[in-house]
């Protein structure tokens, strides 16, 4: 089984590498946000105390979140694997991910993170500003919080998985052909 984190600060092209990464290796996309929304929506219990929780503006649970994980793999017993996107964010997440992986059989394959200069970050996130129209693509000074944000808390999660010899580092620089290929030439060596 193919199991993937995908890491990269705002701008770096996961969503498009992703989408590309999941068709080519029929995975199943784990995004948390969608997996809450989805539990949510769905009505079941995880999902109702997830609700609580959020209507008070108070973060959800590790556990929770490890629940509805827990529930999508369970959901998902015959797929080839399973891209991670959102989670983990921090080492107890990871430390929590690995716990119930192994529970399943399984482990992350790898972390794969997208490096991509800080000028060509803004620039992207700008360029897709002019579509989303969110104005958080549109100012520098957010573009920069949310990546130093990225870099600030994503920094012990490379060593874990590093320590794991599960870190590979690929540049995003280049074309989105370019760059799936040497995701994909980093995937086909696991």
């Amino acid at each position: 089984m193919l199991n993937l984190v995908l890491f990269g600060p705002p701008g770096c092209g996961k969503g498009t590498q992703s989408a590309k990464l999941i068709e080519k290796y029929k995975l199943i996309h784990l995004s948390t946000g969608d997996i809450l929304r989805s539990e949510i929506a769905e009505g079941t219990a995880l999902g109702l105390e997830a609700k609580k929780l959020m209507d008070k503006g108070v973060l959800v649970p590790d556990e929770v979140v490890i629940g509805m994980i827990s529930t999508k793999l369970d959901a998902n017993k015959n797929a080839n694997g399973f891209i991670f996107d959102g989670f983990p964010r921090t080492q107890a997440q990871a430390t929590a991910l690995d716990n119930l992986l192994k529970e399943k059989n399984t482990s992350i394959t790898g972390m794969i993170a997208l490096d991509v200069e800080y000028e060509e970050l803004v620039r992207r996130i700008l360029h897709r500003g002019e579509d989303s129209g969110r104005a958080d693509d549109q100012d520098t000074s957010i573009i920069g919080k949310r990546i130093e944000e990225y870099n600030k808390k994503t920094a012990p999660l490379v060593e874990y998985y590093k320590s794991q010899n599960k870190f590979h580092l690929v540049k995003g620089n280049g074309t989105i052909e370019q760059i799936f290929q040497k995701l994909c030439d980093v995937i086909d060596n696991f």
